[in-house]
Parts: structure tokens; C-alpha cells; sequence
């Protein structure tokens, strides 16, 4: 059986078009159906936005994104 690391790795080595149309299949088949909602995924974007805008959250650099979503993945 393939782990979740194993999938991870080989799809971070895809063609960064692939892993768009990989992340957007997964997020379109997830479980979570009210987290899908064009509606409320566009008003936790703005919140967030405004948070960033009024200092109460720092927005993280793409290496801080990319750390965090490789520990997201790892094995506990």
C-alpha cells in the first residue's frame, strides 16, 4: 500500500499545472460539503483578509507555506 508521504512526494514532483488539477479534484471529491459553498469559501477570504490588513495575523512567506503543508503530510 502507498502512504500518504509516498503520494505527497510523487505529487509535488508533478508539472505544477498537474498538482493545480490534482488539488482541485481532491478539494471538489472532499467530505467537508459545506466547506465547499463558492459563498463561504469567498467570506473566509475576505475575513482573512482584513485580518492581514489590520495587522492581526502576518501573512506567511511561500517557503512558511510550503513547510507547513510538507508537516501537514507527515506521518505522527
Amino acid at each position: 500500500m502507498v502512504t500518504l508521504s509516498e503520494i505527497q512526494s510523487m505529487a509535488f514532483d508533478l508539472p505544477k499545472s498537474d498538482q493545480l488539477r490534482l488539488a482541485d479534484h481532491l478539494l471538489n471529491h472532499a467530505e467537508d460539503v459545506e466547506a465547499m459553498f463558492p459563498e463561504d469559501i469567498l467570506a473566509e477570504a475576505i475575513r482573512r483578509d482584513q485580518e492581514m490588513q489590520d495587522g492581526l495575523v502576518k501573512a506567511l512567506t511561500v517557503d512558511e507555506f510550503w513547510a507547513k503543508v510538507h508537516r501537514v503530510g507527515e506521518p505522527r
